[in-house]
């Protein structure tokens, strides 16, 4: 086997913590190396291309491009920053040999910073770090790159990789300095030092063809697209291929049409070669994981390694009264199927069946990962339920462990105590408190999953919007304590039909509401908050009567109370155990798993005489 440098090549994924500014930083790499017209008018968050990353401003979707520079090609690899989505780097970075460490001049190194560092020194990638945002008047450059030298020397396994080079950068104003003493100009000292620091590939030409599949795309016009970095050898357009899957049986299948990445799109090619990423249309039934080779030569790669979900969800078939009046699809085959093939991009995602053929227990890496995927489903015309989220807990050697995570705080001082509070209600160990003498503190708290679940929302509220939250998975521990909920009761409607004024004002007496009035609600549905721990059965349908002295509306509209209006998130934070949240493209209702009251109690009777 003869190995050769591809020097024309440069493999590079861009790993960092949310919001430090890798997508912004492509923004600037791409306009520099003059892909678009001098008069084209250009959004910023280029990459971002999913609605739901630009609604959110995160990214969700590992993507890749590649730009020219002096005669080199720069294939680059957008990374999620997002803890949830961590499985998106995980799957992609076997295809880079390097990788530029964005780290923000302001916050410095965070929870994720360490996750993808530890895994691109994992898979011997070679860094350069990026300090951004150095045009920030808050911008701390010097404590910055202390805390990056400590954190390589906490996860350096070699001792070359101590010896990183650092390039100074103001993404969002398009300049990178090698010194911070240089005058800003453009991005070529960035891209300079990739050429420079980060390898070309290695590979053997001269070998069969292998590639892992590492993401897959569709055309209408093409079918199936499968994306990978070629290891070995040459494909050319029209070479017969196998497919190796989880069975390593080969699949015969055939290279129609050949594809590499530049300048936001796919150029269609007559052969690829090793160390290249490439696209290739033709292979059907192609999952993440899988491995192209030639049938010469049908050896399979090693599978992609993902960490296993942490949070776990029931998508059941909609069983309310209103099933079908708003999406399109409600059956439990067509739901097994959009969830069939969600697995097939989603490598961190989990489906299994349960003992109901209408419902299906849904793995993932936290709430947000979830929570995308309920959106997307919500989008495409699909109606469905789903289940409180739930950490996963694992038996290991007959002992029961679960997910613990470590969260970083910062917060204005006058917000401290409601938050400490309410995290020691959740398990919360405080590790550290700072105190940065403007009026901002940063705690760092170690807490398990299960007490995480519907923090966010509350941290949002508390501190008004004003609160930054990041979190880290760490190493499972035993199961221990009990996380009590502290919300209060659910008002519950008792009959069906449609929320009238006077019923909603009566209701309000007894707590808050969720409904405007003409809302259309079922027997079961959750209506509002009980003011108390216990929930309450409301006829929130009833209708003033008219008399010959006032008309039923009259003094009613004015007096009631604007309703709470939850989020997708804050909907599946709210509901407890026995509580399902009902999603339509149109609509997120809350409501009871046992809709009739008198089953309710009857089940309530039996679980109590169980538990005694």
């Amino acid at each position: 086997m003869a190995l050769a440098l591809q020097n024309n090549f440069r493999n590079v994924a861009i790993v960092a913590h949310v919001d430090h500014g890798k997508t912004t930083l492509i923004d600037a790499m791409l306009k520099f190396s003059k892909i678009f017209r001098e008069n084209q008018l250009v959004d910023t968050l280029i990459m971002d291309s999913n609605p739901k990353e630009r609604e959110r401003g995160i990214t969700i979707l590992a993507k890749n491009t590649a730009i020219g520079y002096k005669g080199v090609t720069l294939n680059i690899i957008d990374t999620p920053g997002h803890v949830d989505f961590s499985g998106e780097v995980e799957r992609v970075v076997n295809m880079a040999d390097g990788c530029l460490l964005v780290v923000d001049a302001v916050d410095g190194p965070m929870p994720q910073t360490r996750y993808v560092l530890k895994l691109a020194m994992q898979q011997g990638l070679r860094p350069v770090v990026v300090v951004n945002k150095i045009d920030r008047s808050t911008a701390e450059i010097d404590s910055t790159i202390e805390a990056v030298n400590d954190l390589f020397l906490e996860l350096a396994t070699e001792a070359d990789q101590l010896d990183f080079p650092i390039v100074y950068a103001s993404a969002k104003e398009g300049y990178a300095l090698v010194e911070l003493s240089d005058d800003p100009d453009d991005m070529a000292p960035l891209l300079d030092a990739i050429i420079e620091y980060i390898p070309g590939p290695t590979a053997d030409l001269e070998g069969e063809a292998q590639m892992l599949v590492t993401a897959l795309d569709y055309d209408n016009h093409l079918g199936q697209i499968a994306i990978g970095r070629l290891s070995r050898g040459v494909i050319s357009k029209g070479d017969p291929l196998v497919l190796l899957d989880q069975t390593e049986i080969p699949i015969a299948c055939r290279a129609d049409y050949l594809f590499s990445f530049r300048d936001l799109g796919r150029h269609e090619v007559e052969k690829v070669v090793a160390g290249d990423i490439a696209a290739i249309s033709g292979v059907k039934g192609a999952t993440i994981g899988d491995t192209i080779a030639s049938p010469l030569a049908p050896e399979p790669l090693e599978r992609i390694a993902i960490e296993k979900p942490t949070v776990k969800m029931t998508f059941g078939v909609n069983t309310s009264p209103f099933s079908g009046k708003d999406g399109k699809y409600a059956t439990s085959r067509i739901l097994w199927d959009r969830l069939q093939r969600e697995l097939q991009t989603n490598v961190s995602m989990r489906v299994e069946r349960t003992d109901s053929a209408d419902e299906f227990v849904v793995s993932g890496r936290g709430e947000l990962h979830l929570s995308v995927l309920i959106e997307n489903m919500r989008r495409e015309g699909m109606e469905f339920q789903v289940s409180k989220p739930e950490a996963i807990i694992t038996i290991i050697e007959g002992k029961t462990y679960e997910p613990y995570e470590r969260i970083v705080i910062d917060t204005p001082q006058e917000f401290v105590g409601v938050l400490t509070e309410e995290l020691a209600s959740r398990m919360g160990q405080v590790e550290d408190m700072q105190n940065d003498g403007d009026g901002h503190i940063s705690i760092i708290y170690v807490l398990p999953t299960r007490g995480l679940i519907g923090f966010r929302s509350f941290f949002l509220k508390a501190t008004r919007g004003s609160g930054i939250m990041n979190s880290e998975l760490l190493e499972p521990q035993r199961v221990h304590g009990e996380i009590r909920s502290t919300r209060f009761g659910a008002i519950v409607a008792s009959e069906t039909g449609i929320a009238f004024a006077y019923g909603i004002r009566n209701t309000q007496e007894r707590g808050q509401t969720f409904i405007d009035p003409n809302t259309h609600v079922y027997e079961g549905m959750i209506v509002g908050m009980h003011n108390r721990d216990r929930d309450l059965e409301l006829n929130i349908a009833k209708e003033r009567k008219m008399t010959n002295v006032r008309s039923p509306t009259a003094e009613v509209y004015e007096r009631l109370e604007p309703p709470v209006k939850f989020s997708l998130e804050e909907s599946l934070d709210f509901i407890a155990t026995d509580e399902l949240a009902e999603v339509t493209p149109n609509h997120i209702r809350l409501r009871k798993r046992v809709l009739k009251a008198d089953e309710r109690r009857r089940v309530g009777r039996s679980k109590a005489r169980g538990a005694s």
